[in-house]
């Protein structure tokens, strides 16, 4: 049977609504179509085939623990939409480094389980015969997104960079995946109705419709652990970067901006709140103004792009494909290595599957 082994650095949300994904859509029928992927069968590997062998974290009480068991421990608060039996797969320590903010050291309870080696992460990734590695540190972590990324080159496995620190974007780091004959797509996830693609969208809309866009803004709010380690300006840089840029690319000229997290609102959860606001000018240079709230839950938001991604750079291991995926990362990330319009990152990803685009 086809595998694709697939290892995860943080073991939050995210992490917890892809796992608790591939279970409730492992028996979904080949010629049928499942809300948030864009195929049951994404070449020749079904969503049943990933299988998770090993994961990392610094939370003392997931340490240790199944990884079935681990995606359901405090802090972790997205809904449980699956029972997910034991995966046989004991969550490793992890370095801290800048991956745990001063103010969320209480909240991941990362006390006590020392600083995990080079060495030791690249030797759980090569006994567990890890092919990808999955990266979903919390936003601001630079230096640990980096020592992953390194662990990934040395254990010969791919990367898929799902926050914003810039990998498979960044020219040096995508050139030493091609170097080692590795893929690496990233970076940032764009969830699959979320506040950055239907921003792209509405903004590209405008354009092709001939509005002039004077001004937009895109204001978030959640509450859970992603949300309350932003509330720190500083670790923020790198994500309304992302996120701008994803924006202002469907533009063909400047306009100002304000996108990004706004604000932490313990009792949401892992719910995910979002206004859009834009100003424009249509015929005559009448004014026109659209406001927009989303509310989605926002970890399984992510997961099933994922999976599509995880299956993606499976296809380019198996075609010894190596360096930066520019289909499925324009089509999947917010800041990817190039930004199309999302309807022709998708064209792109299509013909990648058929094998009639490189990469």
């Amino acid at each position: 049977m086809p595998e694709i082994r697939v290892a995860i650095v943080g073991v939050g949300n995210s992490a917890s609504a892809l796992i608790q994904g591939i279970e409730y859509y492992k028996n979904a029928k080949e010629d049928t179509s499942v809300p948030g992927l864009m195929h049951v069968v994404f070449g020749k590997y079904h969503i049943k085939d990933v299988k998770f062998v090993a994961a990392f974290d610094v939370n003392k009480n997931k340490i240790g623990k199944d990884l079935a068991e681990a995606i359901f421990t405090e802090p972790n608060c997205v809904a449980r939409f699956a029972d997910v039996p034991s995966l046989g797969v004991k969550v490793s320590p992890g370095p801290i480094m800048d991956g745990v903010a001063p103010h969320m050291k209480e909240t991941f309870h990362a006390n006590g389980n020392g600083e995990a080696k080079a060495a030791s992460v690249v030797k759980v990734l090569k006994d567990a015969g890890a092919e990808i590695l999955v990266n979903y540190l919390p936003v601001g972590s630079f230096s640990a997104t980096r020592f992953y990324a390194q662990a990934a080159l040395d254990a010969g496995c791919a990367f898929i960079n799902c926050m914003p620190e810039f990998i498979a974007s960044d020219v040096a780091w995508s050139g030493k995946f091609e170097e080692k004959g590795l893929p690496v797509a990233g970076d940032d996830i764009k969830s699959q109705l979320g506040a950055t693609i239907l921003h792209r969208n509405l903004v590209r809309l405008c354009v092709d419709r001939g509005v002039i866009v004077d001004e937009t803004y895109q204001l978030n709010l959640g509450g859970d652990t992603d949300f309350q380690n932003m509330t720190v300006e500083e670790r923020l840089k790198t994500k309304r970067v992302s996120k701008t840029e994803a924006v202002k690319s469907m533009v063909p000229y400047d306009l100002p901006t304000r996108i990004g997290p706004s604000d932490y609102v313990p009792f949401l959860g892992n719910k995910k709140i979002c206004y859009l606001w834009l100003k424009g000018r249509k015929f005559g240079d009448r004014p026109l103004t659209v406001t927009v709230k989303l509310e989605v839950e926002d970890s399984p938001n992510s997961a099933g792009v994922v999976i599509d991604v995880i299956r993606a750079v499976k296809l380019a291991l198996d075609r010894q494909i190596s360096g930066k995926l520019l289909s499925i990362s324009s089509y999947a990330f917010k800041h990817p290595p190039i930004q199309l319009p999302d309807s022709i990152a998708k064209e792109w990803v299509e013909e990648y599957i058929q094998a009639k685009r490189e990469r």
